[in-house]
This record gives structure tokens, C-alpha cells and sequence, in this order.
């Protein structure tokens, strides 16, 4: 197994493996899952693409020995906080620690690029998933950010009143 920097010759992976483990019924084989709250697409090639353009953007992959993406986190450098999005394991690969590989791994990061912190939003209703990131070590900061006034496409929902919370990591 290996965790390295995503290029842009994995897009397509990537892109696949995002809206597997978080929309439609294949998503439900995990137990991290938007279905019921989020319909259609996660992400496409197009965004994907852009961040590939942009500095303090990086994208982990975690690659099984054959080079098959297995999981991905978006990560942005903020210094002195990384922010950590779209953590993302194959839905049938979950629950096998790669998604705590990669969490391990952008923390490294954090601390070589004098990163202090790690910030993340999580949908309010998923409380099974800010269990998992309290587990982690991940507070809630008091912030948060209606799904509504999100810039981008990140897909269509199926309930109202859908809220991002802030959490924070403190890596001191």
C-alpha cells in the first residue's frame, strides 16, 4: 500500500472513486454515505482538474499494490491550518484503515508545512461520521456554513436546511 501525491493522469479515478463513496446505492456498501441527504454527482473531472492548477491544493491517493486508487482526501495549505475535504474510501474497502493511513498522512504534511491545525466540515446530520472524527481527535470550532452558500456543484439536495459544521485538530 502507498500513499503519494495524486497528478492529473488520475482524474478519472479519482473522480469515480469520490462519487462511489459518497452518492448512489453503491455508497451504501459504506458507512460513510450522503445518500439520503445528497443526491447526484460529488464531484467532476472539471473541478477536479482545476485544483490540480492551483498551489496549496494537494490530493492524497492511497493505492493498493497493483496501483488501484482505494481512497483520496483533498488537501489545502492555509498556514498555519491545513484544511482536510473529501476524505473518500471505496465503499467496500472502508473500515480497513485507509482512511486513517491518509488522515495520518496529511497531518505529516500539516507539520512539515508549519500547519498548527486541521480544519474540516462535516454535514451536521452525519453524526456517526463526526463520532469517527472526534475519535481523531477533531473538536467542533463553533463554525458553520449553510449548504446553500456553498460555491460549486456538490450536489442536489434532499433535505432542507443542510448545515456544515466546522471541526478542528490541533496538532501541537
Amino acid at each position: 500500500m502507498n500513499i503519494s501525491t495524486a497528478t492529473i493522469n488520475d482524474i478519472i479515478e479519482l473522480e469515480k472513486l469520490i462519487n462511489k463513496a459518497y452518492r448512489g446505492e453503491a455508497s451504501r456498501k459504506g458507512w460513510t454515505s450522503e445518500y439520503g441527504i445528497l443526491e447526484g454527482e460529488r464531484i467532476g473531472q472539471e473541478p477536479l482538474e482545476d485544483y490540480f492548477g492551483q498551489d496549496p491544493i494537494n490530493i492524497l491517493k492511497y493505492t493498493d499494490v497493483s496501483g488501484t486508487i482505494l481512497g483520496t482526501v483533498y488537501i489545502e495549505f492555509k498556514a498555519p491550518v491545513l484544511y482536510l475535504g473529501m476524505l473518500a474510501v471505496m465503499p467496500d474497502q472502508q473500515a480497513q484503515g485507509i482512511g486513517q493511513s491518509i488522515m495520518r498522512e496529511a497531518e505529516n504534511l500539516a507539520k512539515k508545512n508549519d500547519c498548527d491545525r486541521i480544519s474540516i466540515t462535516v454535514i451536521s446530520s452525519r453524526l456517526e461520521l463526526i463520532s469517527w472524527y472526534k475519535r481523531r481527535g477533531y473538536c467542533m470550532n463553533g463554525e458553520s456554513i449553510n449548504f446553500d452558500e456553498l460555491k460549486g456543484n456538490f450536489g442536489i439536495p434532499l433535505i432542507q436546511d443542510i448545515q456544515l459544521i466546522g471541526m478542528e485538530k490541533s496538532l501541537a
